[in-house]
C-alpha cells in the first residue's frame, strides 16, 4: 500500500468514526474494558509517550474495566489511536483489527469469557449462543441476530453499532478461536452508518 493511500484510507477512517461519534446518545455505553485494552495496544508497539497522547483525549481519569463509559470515549479513542499507529503499523484497518482482537482477549479472560469457556462443544449452536450472550453483555445498544448458511458458516448481522467493521472481524476471529473453531475466518460488509454483516466459518480439527 502506497502512502499516499494509507494516508487516505486512514482519513476515510477518522470521517467515518466523527460521524458515527455525532449519532451515539448518552445511552450508549462501552465497558472501560475495551478502551484499556486499546491503550494496551499502543503500549505494546509505541510505548508509553504514545498512550499519554491517546489518554489525553479522555482526560486523566481512571479506566475501570467494568465500568461503562459513553460509548463515545471508546470511539474517540480509536479515531486518536488510528492516528497514532497506522503510519507504521498496517494501516487505519489492519490497527482496527488489532484493537478488535486484543478487546476479545481481554473479554475472554475475564468472568464473561469464562463463563462461555464453561459450555463444552464447538457446534453451531454453542458458538452462536456463546456469541449473542457476549455481546449481549458487552454492549446496551443495536441490534444482533445471527442466520445459519451452513454446519459451520454463519452470518453475523449488527444493526445501530458504533464500532468499526475492521474492529468487529478481529474481535469475531479472535472469539470464535478462543471458543474453539478452528481456522476462524470472518468477512465483514458495510450496510450502513452503523449497520454491517459479518460472514464467519471454520473448519472441524
Amino acid at each position: 500500500m502506497s502512502t499516499s493511500r494509507g494516508s487516505t484510507l486512514q482519513t476515510d477512517w477518522v470521517r467515518t468514526l466523527e460521524q458515527v461519534m455525532g449519532l451515539a446518545t448518552s445511552l450508549d455505553t462501552a465497558r472501560g474494558l475495551f478502551l484499556n485494552r486499546a491503550l494496551e495496544v499502543v503500549r505494546t508497539l509505541e510505548g508509553e509517550a504514545a498512550v499519554a497522547r491517546c489518554q489525553a483525549e479522555l482526560g486523566q481519569q481512571r479506566i475501570m474495566d467494568f465500568v461503562n463509559y459513553p460509548v463515545t470515549h471508546l470511539v474517540r479513542l480509536m479515531i486518536a489511536v488510528v492516528k497514532e499507529l497506522s503510519t507504521r503499523h498496517g494501516g487505519a484497518e489492519q490497527v482496527l483489527r488489532m484493537l478488535g482482537q486484543k478487546a476479545a482477549v481481554g473479554l475472554m479472560s475475564s468472568s464473561v469469557g469464562n463463563a462461555m469457556h464453561t459450555k463444552t462443544g464447538t457446534g453451531a449452536e454453542h458458538i452462536a449462543a456463546s456469541m449473542q450472550a457476549i455481546y449481549k453483555v458487552t454492549a446496551n445498544y443495536g441490534e444482533r441476530s445471527v442466520e445459519w448458511l451452513g454446519p459451520r458458516h454463519g452470518r453475523l448481522t449488527m444493526r445501530r453499532s458504533f464500532l468499526p467493521m475492521p474492529y468487529h472481524e478481529g474481535a469475531m476471529v479472535e472469539v470464535l478461536t478462543q471458543l474453539g473453531a478452528q481456522k476462524a475466518r470472518v468477512q465483514g460488509h458495510v450496510l450502513g452508518l452503523l449497520d454491517s454483516e459479518y460472514d464467519f466459518s471454520w473448519e472441524t480439527p
